[in-house]
């Protein structure tokens, strides 16, 4: 490491600061304490990458201004550090990698603070475990390349842990830091702004929050971080020095951009740069936007990769223009969990939160949409006789989620000609989720981005294509080497509500439950069929590979006087998904939350708005409350053509500065007027807003003008006898004789051959929600 030396650079910046306060360095009492402290202000002090980090020192001006800062026990030039609050501020450079002690020293008074900063390599990991290989490098299509804006549709170039198979090609992607200088057009594009200085003719205006009128200029950043893209974009003056960081037109709020997307992994992706990095409405305000690859959802959904990435961005933000007014976060979808799982796990990271289309998190959509295509094979293939499941609607009386007979099943017609059952309509699980179990659990089926790039000869084999697989760092890996798993469906009463509300006989409720069966081990799973894999024409040839539910891979039983079985999870991957936040807790009560949502139950999207309330039911299991979050609908039947994201940024705004000038009221005592619980027509009309209006959404009590307005599904889990948090992996269970006398089955009273039955069903005994579940660990 090399440390240059300095005999008053602190000291100089010290006197700075005593001097626009109209004192000198030999005022103040002597008889003070001496006192100083030190805070990493890009970073937690365990967390700093990059070998870098911005500090600041605060403590009693006199003695400051003869102090030292040292690193390692060698004076630091602090020459940079600049006047802040009540002390200095500024970057300190050169850290080794581990752990490094900065400390304040007086030539009188000795140490007068300390503090340890772990510094962890640009590339990462800091604590998200070994790196995935084979992993697909985008931001180079081929040696000797300069670094691509966009690399969409970029093949790449794949990197292995044991060798690099190009020589010269970075392991882990890394590309230096670059800055861009961008204008929006008046036709809404981007293009990059001309060298020498001339203004394009159709350059944009833009208008900041301020009421200036500026031209639409962005400085744009780029780099990799953490193996990642990363983007740091600002509204800049047109001409200004190359490798400035004028923040004349920042407006000191930083948004970190969050996307969606369903992925697996194994490549470092590609940037949606015009709609969300360089997103034109908020960078034209003068925000200041970050943004990753590593925290966009459809390259992984591995939350730990993903927040580590997002600490390491925000540092590299703070390093370069400073601690922003507040962070908020924005993102829709797998955007949205981020900000929840986040805020649990990485508090101050984001300082507020507007979730678009919101889950509480990833992993426990898996308990419910994992029972999807066994429930609809039940219907369309082992029951398929059944007039019930004819009619649309009556299969939400089984999956929870929603049926409409106006959106069309696209195979109907194809199973009508194959001998199986069907109705004419589709459920959420078809429509949205179809798909996505193969994707989750099947080693041999996922599909990532570039995935052609890492198929040479012979590595084909090694590589498990699933989610269970992206998180093996989490949940752990079996004997033979395969990931731990999630799924149980042990003692699980599927249509247990719908018995109890006499929609279905105990004698289809004991059918469905001896023959719904189970997932398969990972080990024991083959590939998909059509339509994920194949052809029609391949259909008519071999109509056995016709396999919408997946079914080759249940564990459906061949004899069908014996029940089918069941699927166990593994405690250790529960365990682990909760350990290292990947369930999300309910824990997010320090920070604004306006959770939004277009209502899409008429389309069958998969933003089911039933997970706005878990996740608000989640906050109250934590917290005793979810003050600090509002819930927005707004109507988008037929179509959506009202966005209340821009209302909610303003809102976002007052509430943060209400916290500034106030905050000992905390979060729900600083809500703005416009803070609480809304819904709105189509045009962004209002049509409620109160404490009230989503009553009876969460409890028995009547309907508010929202929830009366706005229908709210339910899930399988639910409809089994879950409650509506649905983060239950795997429940404790009790034996049928309990369930018998606890009022389990209403009204039934099952004969002795039902009794048999149901103990045969279920040798272990059936879900008993009422006692805690068994895969989460204690005191969590």
């Amino acid at each position: 490491m090399s440390v240059r030396v300095t005999g008053g650079a602190l000291a100089l910046a010290v006197a700075s600061l005593l001097t626009a306060c109209g004192g000198d360095s030999s005022s103040g009492s002597s008889q003070a304490a001496p006192s100083a402290s030190l805070r990493v202000v890009s970073s937690e002090p365990q967390w700093v990458s990059g070998g870098d980090a911005r500090v600041a020192v605060r403590g009693d001006a006199d003695l400051l201004g003869d102090a030292r800062l040292r690193l390692n026990g060698e004076d630091l030039d602090s020459e940079g550090f600049q006047a802040s609050g009540d002390g200095v501020e500024g970057m300190v450079r050169g850290l080794d990698e581990g752990d490094n002690e900065l400390t304040v020293w007086h030539p009188d008074h000795g140490t007068l603070a300390r503090l340890t900063l772990t510094n962890h390599p640009v590339e990462g990991p800091m604590f998200s475990g070994p790196h995935q290989y084979p992993f697909v490098c985008t931001t180079v299509s081929e040696l000797g390349k300069q670094p691509l804006v966009d690399t969409e549709g970029n093949e790449g170039f794949p990197v292995y842990d044991d060798q690099n198979q190009q020589i010269g090609l970075s392991r882990d992607c890394g590309i230096e830091p670059y800055t861009e200088y961008w204008y929006r057009t008046t036709g809404g594009q981007y293009q990059p702004l001309p060298d020498g200085g001339s203004r394009p003719a159709d350059m944009a205006t833009t208008t900041l929050s301020d009421g200036r009128e500026v031209d639409f200029v962005v400085r744009w950043e780029r780099g990799t971080i953490n193996r990642f893209i990363y983007s740091i974009a600002m509204l800049a003056e047109a001409g200004e020095e190359p490798g400035s960081l004028d923040t004349g037109l920042w407006n000191g709020r930083l948004m970190y951009r969050f996307q969606g997307g369903v992925g697996i992994g194994h490549t470092q992706g590609s940037m949606d740069y015009n709609r969300r990095a360089l997103q034109p409405d908020v960078l034209g305000q003068g925000y200041a936007i970050i943004y990753s690859t590593g925290t966009r959802m459809s390259e992984h959904y591995n939350m730990q990769v993903g927040g580590e990435t997002a600490l390491m961005v925000k540092e590299r933000f703070v390093e370069e223009y400073g601690e922003p007014l507040y962070t908020v976060g924005l993102g829709a979808s797998g955007g949205a969990i981020q900000q929840y799982v986040y805020a649990q796990n990485h508090p101050g990271l984001i300082d507020a939160a507007i979730p678009v289309q919101s889950y509480p998190d990833m992993v426990t959509q898996t308990i419910h949409i994992g029972d999807c295509e066994l429930l609809e094979y039940y219907m369309d293939a082992t029951d398929k006789d059944n007039p019930k499941w004819a009619t649309t609607k009556n299969r939400t009386w089984l999956v929870g989620l929603n049926a409409e007979d106006d959106v069309e099943d696209p195979l109907y017609a194809a199973k009508q000609q194959l001998g199986y059952g069907g109705a004419p309509g589709s459920t959420e699980c078809v429509e949205s989720w179809r798909g996505l179990t193969p994707l989750t659990m099947n080693p041999y089926y996922g599909q990532a981005d570039n995935q052609q790039q890492m198929q040479p000869a012979g590595l084909m084999a090694t590589v498990n294509w699933s989610h269970y697989d992206d998180l093996r760092n989490i949940y752990g890996v079996d004997g033979d080497g395969y990931p731990h798993t999630l799924f149980d469906n042990v003692g699980v009463q599927y249509g247990l509500e719908s018995l109890n509300a006499h929609r279905i006989t105990p004698e289809e409720f004991l059918d469905l439950n001896a023959r719904v069966g189970g997932w398969k081990d990972q080990k024991d799973m083959v590939q998909e069929g059509f339509p994920f894999l194949g052809s029609e024409q391949d259909v008519m040839n071999d109509p056995s590979i016709f396999d919408p539910w997946s079914s080759r891979n249940m564990t459906l039983g061949s004899d069908p006087s014996s029940p089918a079985p069941r699927t166990e999870g593994d405690l250790e991957a529960m365990n682990g998904a909760y350990e290292s936040g990947m369930v999300f807790r309910g824990k997010a009560e320090g920070i604004p939350i306006i959770d939004y949502r277009p209502y899409l139950e008429h389309e069958l999207d998969m933003h089911n708005v039933h997970q706005s309330f878990a996740v608000r039911q989640r906050m109250r299991d934590y917290d005793g409350d979810a003050d600090n979050q509002v819930i927005w609908f707004a109507d988008a039947r037929p179509d959506e053509d009202y966005s209340a994201v821009p209302l909610a940024l303003e809102v976002i705004d007052d509430w943060m500065a209400n916290l500034r000038a106030n905050p000992e009221a905390g979060v729900a005592g600083n809500k703005p007027e416009q803070a609480v619980d809304t819904c709105f027509e189509t045009d962004g009309s209002l049509i409620a807003r109160g404490d009230d209006v989503w009553s009876g959404a969460l409890d028995d009590g009547p309907e508010g003008a929202c929830t009366a307005r706005f229908q709210v599904y339910s899930t399988s889990r639910i409809v089994a006898g879950a409650p509506t948090e649905g983060d239950v992996f795997k429940c404790a269970l009790k034996p049928v004789s309990v369930a018998l006398e606890d009022g389990t089955y209403g009204t039934w009273q099952p004969t002795s051959d039902q009794v048999n039955r149901l103990n045969a069903i279920f040798p272990d005994g059936v879900c008993d929600y009422s006692q805690p579940d068994q895969g989460r660990p204690e005191g969590l």
